[in-house]
Formats: C-alpha cells, sequence, structure tokens
C-alpha cells in the first residue's frame, strides 16, 4: 500500500517538474538592430528579465502552453505577443517599433527604478538626442528650453550665467542630476548648464514638481536628470558647427564621439570630446559685451563592464574647462577694464555604480558613489576713474579671486519586488550621505563664502501596482542637515488610475524644503550703478519649506499611420518661510542685499502639452504655461521703491513648439518656436540710460528657429555625412534697451539668450 502511495506522489509530482522546466529565449531587435537593456516579461506571472547589452534574453522554467510575452523599451513602442511555450527550449526573436516621441519609454528619474512612463505615477518627460539635434542645441542650457513649464534665463549682461526655472520657482528651487546623483553644485550651477556639451548626453528626463522630493533639498521645483551616452555598439561620430552671431561675430565647435564594446558583449566604452570657441559680442556698441568670450573644452568616458548576467558596473569620467570673459572688450588684463568679468573653471566629474540582482530578478543592490570639483579663478570689478587715488589702489590690489568646490555623494539602495501584496509591489529602500563643501573669497572685497554642509538621508518608497488600473507610489526621506536642529521628513504620494490603456490620470502630493544654505544666485557678483551688488545671508536665516499639489490628465493615440498625444497639468506650491533678498543699503563697494525668510508664497499654473506624428514623417511637439507666482506679503527690491507681492522674472506664461517633416532618409527640416511673455523687472539707476530704480515690465518675445539637414550615405565605407544649414532667432526678437557703459546695471537683461544666429553644421557618423 505505501508503495502504490509513493508510486501516485510520483506521478503527480514528475509532470509537475516537466510542465514547470521549459525554457524561453531569444533576441530583441529594432529595424535589424539589437535593442539592449529591453524589459521581457510573461503577462499575468511572476517570470521576467532584462535582455544583455546584444539584446539576448533567456527565461527559465516556464509553464507549457498559452502565455502572452510583452517586451518594452527605452524609445520603443511596447509590444505583446501570443506564444505556444513546448517543452524544451523555445527560441522566439521579438522585432519592436521605435516610438517618434517616447510614448511608452522606459525611466528611471521618477522613482529611482526603471518604469515605462504610461506605468509611472510620477510624471516623466524625456529629451532625447535626436530632438537636442533638431533644436541645434549646443549645451545642456540650449535643449531644456522645449520643454513644457521650464525656462532658461540670462541673468547677468556681463558674465552671462543662467538659471533653470520650473514651475514659475527660480533656480534654487530645482535639481540638475548627472546620472541620477546630485552632484551639480550652487557654484557649477552659475555656469554649469551651458558647460554640459550635448555630445555628452545620451537623455534628459524632468520631473516637475514636489514629486521628486526623493532627491532630497533644492527639489522642491523639479529634477532635471542629464544621463550620459553609455556603450551599446562599435561606432564614431565627429562634427563641426560654425555660427554667426548676428552676422557680428564667430561661435565654433567642433566635437566627436567613439564607442567601443567588446566581442563578448560584456565591456564597453564610450568617449566624447568637445570644443568651443566663441567671440565676444556688442549689441549695443558701447565697447561693452552682451555675449562674453567662450574657450570651452570638454571630454569624457564612460565604462560598462558585467562581471556575471546578474551584476553591471559603470564608470563615469568628465572634464570641463572653460574660460569666460565679459565686460568692456579691451586686451590685457581684466582688471585694467573699466567693468568686467573674467572666470576660468576647471570641473572634474566622476560616478561609479553597481548593480546586482538575486533572488531570481525579484531583488537588487545598487552603491554608487559620485564627486564633483569646481576649481574657479575669477575677477569682478570695476575701476575707478583713471588718475585717481582710487583708480591706484585699485591697480595694485586688484579684485581677484579664488572658488573651490567640492561635493560628493555616498549611496546603497535595495530594491525587491513582491508578487502577491494585494497585487504587485516594489519596495525601495536608501541611504546617501552628501557633502557640499563651497570657499569663495576676493580679499579686495572682503568677500567670503565658506561653508561645509552635510546631509544624511534615509528614503523609503513602496511602488505599488494594485490593479492593472491603479498604481500607488508612496514613501519619504528623512534628512539630517548639518545646518538645522531637527531631522526633516518629506513625505510623497501619488496616484496612478488608468481609465483605458492611452489614458491616464495622476494626483500627487509631497512636502520638501530648502536649507539656509548659498545657492547659485547667492554666489553671483552683480554690477549697479558703478558698484557691485553682493548677497549675504541672514544670521537667523532657517530653512524654507514646501507643499505641492499636482494632478494631470495624459491622452495618447497610436495607430499604424498616425500617434497623437495631450497632456493637461495643474501644479500648486505653497512656501512657508520662503527667501527673498532684502535691499540693505551700501558699503563703500556697492549695494548689498540680505537673503531673509518672509512670511510664505504660492506658486499655481497649469501646463499644456500636445504632441503629434503622421507615419514617421511629421512631429508636432508643444508646451504651453500660465502660473502665477506671488508672496503672501509685498517684499522689497530696492531701497527707492515699493515693495510687490511678485516674483521678478517670471512671465505669467511662457511655452514653445517644435516641428520636424521628415520626407525620406535623406532630409530633415525642423523648425522651432520659444515663447516668452511679459515680466516685471528692477531696473537699478547710474547708467546714462536709467538715472533712478524703476520697475519696468519686458517685451513679449517669440524666438523663431529653423534648420534643414541632407544625409549623404556612403555605404561602401558604411558612413553617413549630415550637412545642415539654420538659423536661430529668425525674427531678431532679442532685448533692445540694454544698459551702457561701466555703470549699467548687469542684471537688467532678459530675453532670449542671443540675437539673430545663423549656422552651418557638418556632421559624420559610423552606420
Amino acid at each position: 500500500m505505501e508503495r502504490i502511495y509513493h508510486l501516485v506522489l510520483l506521478l503527480f509530482f514528475v509532470p509537475g517538474i516537466s510542465l514547470n522546466a521549459q525554457t524561453i529565449k531569444g533576441k530583441i531587435t529594432s529595424n535589424g538592430e539589437v535593442v539592449p537593456f529591453a524589459n521581457v516579461d510573461l503577462e499575468g506571472n511572476r517570470f521576467g528579465v532584462s535582455a544583455d547589452e546584444n539584446g539576448n534574453y533567456v527565461i527559465k522554467n516556464t509553464e507549457l502552453g498559452h502565455h502572452h510575452i510583452i517586451v518594452s523599451a527605452i524609445g520603443m513602442l511596447t509590444k505583446k505577443i501570443h506564444v505556444d511555450v513546448l517543452e524544451g527550449v523555445n527560441t522566439i526573436d521579438i522585432s519592436v517599433d521605435p516610438t517618434s516621441y517616447g510614448i511608452d519609454q522606459v525611466v528611471v528619474t521618477g522613482t529611482k527604478t526603471f518604469k515605462r512612463k504610461t506605468e509611472s505615477p510620477v510624471i516623466v518627460n524625456v529629451i532625447d538626442s535626436r530632438q537636442l539635434e533638431s533644436v541645434q542645441a549646443c549645451n545642456l542650457a540650449e535643449g531644456l528650453n522645449f520643454q513644457p513649464g521650464i525656462r532658461i534665463e540670462t541673468d547677468c549682461q556681463t558674465c552671462n550665467y543662467t538659471q533653470l526655472r520650473m514651475n514659475g520657482l527660480a533656480g534654487g528651487y530645482s535639481q540638475i542630476l548627472i546620472n541620477g546623483r546630485p552632484i551639480f553644485s550652487p557654484l557649477a550651477g552659475l555656469y554649469g548648464m551651458e558647460q554640459i556639451p550635448v555630445n555628452m548626453i545620451d537623455r534628459i528626463e524632468i520631473v516637475r514638481g514636489g514629486g521628486s522630493s526623493l532627491y532630497g533639498s533644492s527639489s522642491v521645483g523639479g529634477v532635471v536628470n542629464v544621463i550620459t551616452k553609455l556603450a551599446k555598439k562599435n561606432g564614431f561620430s565627429f562634427g563641426y558647427d560654425y555660427a554667426s552671431i548676428n552676422s557680428a561675430v564667430d561661435d565654433k565647435v567642433l566635437f566627436g564621439n567613439s564607442t567601443v564594446v567588446a566581442a563578448t558583449k560584456n565591456s564597453g566604452a564610450t568617449f566624447f570630446v568637445n570644443n568651443r570657441d566663441r567671440e565676444w559680442y556688442d549689441h549695443n556698441n558701447d565697447n561693452y559685451s552682451e555675449l562674453p568670450v567662450l574657450k570651452d573644452n570638454a571630454f569624457g568616458v564612460n565604462f560598462f563592464f558585467l562581471p556575471s548576467d546578474n551584476q553591471k558596473l559603470e564608470l563615469n569620467l568628465g572634464s570641463l574647462h572653460e574660460y569666460r570673459y565679459g565686460g568692456e572688450m579691451i586686451d590685457g588684463s581684466a582688471h585694467f577694464s573699466m567693468q568686467a568679468e573674467e572666470r576660468v573653471h576647471d570641473i572634474l566629474l566622476s560616478n561609479i555604480d553597481y548593480q546586482i540582482n538575486f533572488n531570481d530578478g525579484y531583488s537588487s543592490f545598487i552603491s554608487y558613489l559620485s564627486s564633483q570639483q569646481t576649481q574657479r579663478e575669477h575677477y569682478t570689478g570695476i575701476r575707478p576713474d583713471t588718475g585717481t587715488v582710487d583708480d591706484v589702489n585699485h591697480l595694485s590690489n586688484p579684485p581677484y579671486g579664488i572658488s573651490l568646490n567640492t561635493t560628493s555623494q555616498f549611496g546603497l539602495q535595495l530594491n525587491h519586488k513582491y508578487e502577491n501584496f494585494f497585487g504587485s509591489n516594489v519596495f525601495t529602500v536608501g541611504s546617501e550621505y552628501t557633502s557640499d563643501n563651497i570657499m569663495d573669497e576676493i580679499s579686495s572685497y572682503n568677500y567670503l563664502v565658506d561653508q561645509k554642509v552635510k546631509t544624511i538621508g534615509v528614503f523609503l518608497q513602496s511602488d505599488w501596482d494594485l490593479t492593472e488600473s491603479i498604481k500607488l507610489l508612496s514613501g519619504s526621506r528623512f534628512d539630517i542637515h548639518s545646518l538645522l536642529d531637527n531631522i526633516v521628513i518629506s513625505p510623497r504620494i501619488s496616484l496612478l488610475y488608468k481609465l483605458q490603456e492611452n489614458t491616464q490620470f495622476r494626483i500627487s502630493y509631497s512636502t520638501g524644503f530648502r536649507a539656509p544654505q548659498a545657492f547659485d544666485s547667492d554666489l553671483h557678483i552683480a554690477f549697479a550703478g558703478g558698484g557691485i551688488s553682493r548677497i549675504e545671508l541672514a544670521d537667523d536665516l532657517k530653512e524654507e519649506r514646501s507643499k505641492s499639489v499636482c494632478a494631470s490628465y495624459n491622452y495618447d493615440k497610436a495607430a499604424s499611420h498616425y500617434i497623437y498625444g495631450l497632456t493637461l497639468e495643474g501644479f500648486y506650491t505653497k512656501l512657508d518661510d520662503a527667501f527673498y533678498q532684502d535691499p540693505d543699503g551700501k558699503d563703500e563697494f556697492g549695494e548689498v542685499f540680505v537673503k531673509r525668510n518672509g512670511n510664505g508664497a504660492t506658486v499655481k499654473g497649469v501646463n499644456i502639452e500636445f504632441r503629434a506624428n503622421y507615419d514617421q514623417k511629421i512631429q508636432i511637439e508643444s508646451g504651453f504655461t500660465i502660473q502665477r507666482s506671488l508672496y503672501d506679503n509685498a517684499v522689497s527690491y530696492s531701497d527707492n521703491l515699493a515693495s510687490k507681492r511678485f516674483f521678478l522674472r517670471t512671465p505669467n506664461n511662457y511655452g514653445y513648439a517644435t516641428i520636424d517633416y521628415t520626407p525620406s532618409d535623406k532630409f530633415r527640416l525642423s523648425t522651432n518656436l520659444v515663447h516668452t511673455g511679459k515680466m516685471v523687472l528692477v531696473h537699478i539707476g547710474g547708467a546714462p540710460e536709467q538715472e533712478n530704480d524703476e520697475y519696468k515690465t519686458s517685451d513679449v518675445f517669440n524666438a523663431i528657429g529653423v534648420k534643414a539637414t541632407y544625409i549623404q550615405k556612403i555605404e561602401r565605407v558604411r558612413v553617413s555625412l549630415e550637412y545642415s544649414l539654420g538659423v536661430k532667432n529668425l525674427s531678431n526678437d532679442y532685448q533692445h534697451d540694454f544698459d551702457s557703459g561701466k555703470n549699467r546695471d548687469s542684471n537688467f537683461i532678459y530675453g532670449p539668450s542671443v540675437p539673430r544666429t545663423f549656422y552651418v553644421s557638418l556632421v559624420m557618423k559610423s552606420m
């Protein structure tokens, strides 16, 4: 009887083994090219893997019978196919189609884990290298203008430092990440967006609003994650861009990329170099520049190594060198000019990431170490009238300075996926230690910023797929900040409801903070009325807190010949103890402003985004923002002017549009528009054009760009040549009321960053 019992068990047990011993393997391709790192899932069960660098995937222990395989990858339309799994090894190669604008791309910034855009409870927008090429962006700053809710503004007539504004908030409220790490320091933030060349960038992921509180302090307005290029296949590209600014001065860029991947596909490297040489430009013929001299050299390398199928190691290294000079256009040392800013930057970037997947792919562990060091030698000065005692003192002790800024981060992150947690849930826990040390000194002005900031952050997150239609993202970050007495807790919660496969509703709530430390704009010294304007931090400055709510509706419709989509997003941010700059009189050098806490402020508005593509030939993308930013109580911008509630330099509406026409694989035509509405500025008196301080309202600007590209393929050597010509700011919609002379208000600058600029470009790429 016992033998019969064991025989019955064996009869049931052995088929069970057979049913679960099948293997599915294959290769993921698109238009004949492999698709690396694609996600391959079996619908309805727990099996899922990632393809390797060569597009190969293997799913083991699969049951016999009918299944659906779902494939998703960056830049590809998600594909779902039916398969019948037989005994043994089943080879199933899958071809996927590219998407025109990433309708369902895989993104990482919203949750710190890989996630399809349509499955992310937090909206993540993506700018890829194709979009950067279509608008002829030569650096990060020029590419970011073409996103809803984002403005890149130039804030100094002399040095042209730039600032990122997201959803109506100034630059200090947003973070720029490099490969997901916040090492873009306050000092680098002044000029860094112009120093990062586009041929270093694979794509840019953008999260607007407080839903990005997972990244800690300074992410109240959102985050911009610059993801650098990683080796995928052997190849190269080299190019040369020449631009003529208003038919007056030259701007030349030489750049190149090269990629090498091992025959085993388990290691590779991609290299980039970039050289830019731009002459200074004087728009109002007063012999003082409106665009400074730029001489940039950048190079770097990204390595990857796969020790095994479940491990990955990445190393990113970069070096950015820039010489920048603006002011009186003379030869010789900067201190002989009547007004000038001279900057010599040397920036080193490094990042190492290690990831291991285990527990049959249900768990992953990530560790990372990132660092950025900026060394800067600089001059910021106004020369007194020649022949005076003050001039002798100036020449004997000119205001040269030195800056050193080192930002480092070490972090650990553990992800684990539960399949039967009332649905599927990915739990994430991580910890980060960040150090930001900055020293900026000009002894002639008795000016010194010497700040050491250290932060320990712990974050917890639950990414919960309750049903196919409902996704709940919740979590919190806990920060111990060296400038604060208490732990700062920043919770967030986001809900995604998919009414249909192509329709998503999202709503999120989050809190955040900004520590009482020096941000990029605080480190900038401006000129006004023949003196220098500096910002000091109040002794009793405390952290600024934020509460943000965001709600959105997203619809995308894809068919065989067309794709179109619409996104409506409303945002509301309440700031408590909001920072503002309080005029505190003058000293022997010029104006002094003190950064203080106000009562609060409110920023609210709507982003509207439309996109469409017809037959991969015509593509339209556009966005428009309507918003309002107000302090709860009026703040003072000048001792000579009435206090006001509005934020300066903040238009109530702005937007963009791009249209790309590709009639064949040999020709492309691109047009674009950047619209900037009216904004209020303070114009400080002292220059010949402006005797007294005054509020002024800017004009409306519409900068139009056009680019045509012809592609010649040389099959016998597997090389293509791309010839391009175009114009930026075709209508020459540019500021025409600049101050003149050494007493000019350097902060009185607004509108497009460059006047009409014609350009030609030649790029050679491997096929």
